[in-house]
């Protein structure tokens, strides 16, 4: 039976992705991970021994996964098998392990290489376990996400989890002259232009060499594109950044640090990268409110207000106005004083609360609206703090059986630091009356 691709004659030499005809054929081709596969990666050392074990490769799109995959497989002289878990049942799983056994017996192994396999459900990725403990297949997963969250621990336990990187500039280069080796003509860029291509692959191989195709089918003859012309004829690559997933937590956590770290300029970037990928901007409002109080707190309390604030500005105004208002709480955040005196004190004391039961309070600080509870001894001895000088008795408020605990110990910055004077005071005059000096 003659399928599309055969009539079409793209089984044989017909016309092919620019990125697909230059796939390496060797190992040595591969760019980007040569801490995998330079001489003291852990792929490099597998090939030695010609022994692969079961492998899931973690990475971001073009950075030569199913490459290399396919070349362990030759290398290992093992028959390659590949599969999508976004096209794959349990259905068909089973017709490839059935191929896997009887190949076995035949005296040859398999490498089944699983596009996206983050996308089978945790039943399915069970299925594997068997086919990899006989030695049926041997199991080379890839997936853009993080295989910590999205992989049985069963599985990963079976496998050596792999990284690889996006490639970096260097990288992307060599792809493109490698590109036009095998055109044999020269990209139509002028110096600046050709930068702006390497950023624009964003450190995907693939797009690189797709972007090289779409540049030389605008280029009329003779046309050389600057960066301001290029950018215009191909515009640009949409931003790596999936707002459920590993991108989405890696980037709140780099804007977080760098408010945390007082970097402005760098929360800035980390902030716009979120609004470039489309992130909801009430999302980083919230984030926003949150480090208000996790990382500066009372060392400046203005900042609490400053952020609910540009989350309400943001609510008036809508987009693209309002979200100048949540940058300039990034920056009012990042350049403000840092303090997590009240977050570590919240944390230390519901801990406290957790792990000592229920304590009563002491019968000192409690209400006595009945002649009983007076009996009881239910507010004998309270002092009435505006009564005293300086409005503070000094008595103490915890459970007796508790004794005094403190949580809240101030850093001497910011507005904190007034905080501590006011506290230090207080504790002076709490030990001379209850003389203790």
């Amino acid at each position: 039976m003659v399928d599309l691709f055969e009539s079409a004659g793209l089984d044989k030499g017909g016309v092919r992705p620019l990125a697909d005809r230059l796939r390496p054929a060797a190992i040595a081709d591969v760019v980007g991970q040569d801490h995998l596969l330079g001489p003291d990666g852990v792929l490099a050392r597998m090939l030695e021994t010609r022994s692969l074990g079961s492998l899931i490769f973690w990475g971001p799109p073009g950075t030569g996964k199913t490459t290399v995959a396919r070349l362990l497989a030759d290398a290992t002289d093992l028959h390659f098998e590949q599969i999508s878990a976004i096209f794959t049942g349990v259905g068909d799983l089973r017709k490839v392990f059935e191929a896997a056994r009887a190949r076995r017996i035949g005296g040859r192994g398999t490498v089944l290489f699983v596009d996206e396999i983050h996308r089978f459900n945790r039943a399915q990725q069970d299925g594997f376990l068997p086919v990899m403990e006989d030695g049926t297949v041997t199991l080379v997963g890839a997936t853009t996400e993080n295989p910590s969250f999205e992989l049985n621990a069963a599985l990963l336990s079976r496998a050596h989890v792999l990284t690889f990187h996006s490639l970096d500039d260097e990288a992307v280069a060599r792809l493109l002259t490698r590109a036009e080796e095998a055109e044999g003509r020269a990209l139509p860029l002028d110096e600046t232009a050709r930068a702006s291509l390497v950023r624009m692959a964003d450190g995907d191989g693939r797009s690189a060499l797709t972007l090289a195709e779409d540049v030389w089918r605008a280029a009329r003859g003779g046309e050389v594109f600057d960066a301001e012309r290029l950018q215009a004829m191909i515009q640009r690559r949409a931003p790596v950044y999936d707002k459920s997933r590993d991108g989405h937590y890696n980037l709140i956590s780099a804007l977080h640090k760098s408010i945390r770290g007082s970097d402005p300029n760098a929360a800035l970037y980390w902030f716009c990268r979120m609004l470039d990928g489309g992130e909801d901007p009430l999302f980083l409002a919230r984030r926003l409110i949150r480090m208000a109080v996790e990382d500066i707190g009372l060392a400046d309390p203005q900042a609490l207000v400053q952020a609910n604030a540009a989350r309400d500005a943001y609510q008036m105004l809508g987009s693209p106005e309002g979200e100048l208002a949540l940058a300039q709480s990034v920056v009012y955040l990042a350049t403000a004083p840092k303090s997590n005196g009240v977050y570590t004190a919240y944390k230390a004391a519901l801990r406290s609360a957790k792990q000592n039961g229920s304590l009563p309070p002491p019968k000192h600080i409690l209400n006595a609206p009945t002649k009983l509870m007076k009996t009881e001894g239910y507010g004998a001895g309270y002092a009435y703090d505006h009564d005293a000088p300086d409005a503070f008795s000094g008595q103490d408020y915890f459970p007796q059986s508790l004794g005094r605990e403190v949580y809240y110990d101030p850093p001497d910055r910011g507005f904190e630091r007034e905080i501590r004077k006011r506290l230090d005071y207080w504790e002076r005059l709490r030990r001379s009356r209850r003389g203790e000096g």
